[in-house]
């Protein structure tokens, strides 16, 4: 399906009563439909019926799941003004569905000086950004103690800005760096400033995937370690899952059975974040191992699936304009998704993959498209405080380009997954 056609089909499903879509639905699908919609909670042979649900199956799912988000978070969708920044790309990881990373003998590697990110941060805060997003690769060359320093210096020139930052894989690397436990290294950098975790470097939790994505990356028991005991000291982290790759359905859905699992403990996670894999700058494309999946009805069948099956433990569902483009992101609004992300500002973690939804999205844009979709947007706070009445000063209305002398290589993104 094409755009027009995606559009079209999902507002033919708004504009159709459940209990019709619910009659034309298997009855398999329709009773484990009703049991998300009275509030129980699915299993995952039931989360697995609706992730994989076609046709007059799928139409039932997605009316369910606005509804369901109808009633979880009301009309409103919320959304950050914030920067992305890239600090540095020299990595040695080597993911194979990683177009940024690059060695340090590279023409266009990067480690930026606290000079250069400070300026960023600058820009953001002139901006209107409430939210710094920091992630970066994994230089071989970093000082034990940079992630800790480089938030010292941040917060003493910026002291209200929020520092989302650092995977659970830099943190992994950190701690191993510093010869601290983790719980120790995530205390220490919560205390020099540290507000979240991005809750990337999740990709798809089962261990043999991860073994062929990237053998070098963080292991699901470590990634767990590393956000609960995040979870234990207060600092709240997202959740994210990468797919339309190597995964079967069955993966999607004890991916997201795990993290129903740690937010029952932990109750930790602020959000859920749907990554789709874009493919055309990866190894794993040009080895052949993956083939380009179209973009729209697996993207609905995402969303709507995470919106039940996660109901009362992760409320945000966040749909991802630069993974889907802005008006693919739009009608995701309307199959379960509450969220618009972020302003960005800059991205290049998915544009070097080979995405091509640009670097940066205006708050006037999102508000617009939460107008075509029936609802209002709203400003929020990373930890999800709805900012009432907030205008940015110039964060996007209206947008001022970033300095390019700066810097000559755009940074950010929602992660790679």
């Amino acid at each position: 399906m094409n755009l027009d056609q995606i559009r079209g089909f999902v507002d033919d499903i708004e504009a159709t009563p459940l209990n019709v879509l619910m009659a034309h639905a298997s009855a398999a699908l329709r009773a484990t439909l009703l049991k998300s919609l009275n509030g129980l909670e699915l299993s995952t042979d039931e989360g697995l019926a609706i992730y994989t649900a076609t046709g007059d199956d799928l139409r039932a799912v997605i009316k369910a799941a606005d509804l369901a988000r109808a009633e979880d978070v009301g009309e409103e969708v919320t959304y950050v003004v914030n920067r992305n920044i890239n600090f540095t790309n020299i990595c040695f990881v080597g993911c194979q569905f990683c177009g940024f990373k690059r060695q340090k003998w590279e023409s266009d590697a990067y480690d930026h000086s606290d000079d250069t990110i400070l300026a960023k941060v600058a820009d953001a805060v002139a901006r209107g950004a409430t939210e710094v997003c920091m992630q970066g690769g994994i230089n071989p060359d970093m000082p034990a103690f940079k992630y800790r320093d480089l938030l010292v210096a941040i917060k003493s020139h910026f002291p209200d800005i929020h520092v989302h930052a650092f995977s659970p894989m830099e943190i992994m690397y950190g701690a191993r760096r510093t010869r601290m436990e983790y719980s120790d290294y995530i205390a220490m950098l919560r205390d020099a400033g540290l507000g979240s975790i991005p809750g990337t470097a999740a990709e798809i939790l089962d261990d043999s995937i991860r073994e062929v994505l990237s053998h070098k990356k963080v292991d699901v028991a470590a990634w767990v370690d590393i956000v609960t005991s995040a979870h234990a000291l207060g600092v709240r982290t997202t959740s994210t899952i990468m797919y339309g790759h190597l995964e079967s359905p069955r993966h999607v859905v004890n991916h997201l059975d795990l993290l129903r699992t740690i937010q029952k403990r932990t109750h930790g996670f602020t959000e859920f974040v749907p990554l789709r894999f874009i493919h055309e700058n990866t190894v794993l494309f040009r080895r052949g191992l993956v083939k380009p999946q179209e973009s729209g009805l697996l993207d609905l069948q995402m969303y709507a699936f995470s919106r039940l099956f996660l109901r009362g433990l992760i409320d945000n569902i966040q749909t991802s304009w630069v993974k889907l483009g802005v008006d693919l992101a739009a009608v995701t609004l309307k199959a379960g998704c509450n969220d618009f992300s972020g302003t960005l500002m800059e991205e290049s973690i998915t544009a070097q993959a080979g995405g091509t939804a640009g670097e940066f999205v205006a708050v006037d844009l999102i508000e617009e498209k939460a107008r075509e979709a029936g609802r209002v947007a709203v400003e929020r706070s990373t930890l999800y405080k709805k900012l009432y009445g907030r205008k940015a000063p110039n964060g996007a209305r209206p947008i001022v380009p970033s300095p390019q002398a700066l810097d000559n290589h755009a940074c950010g993104g929602s992660g790679g997954g």
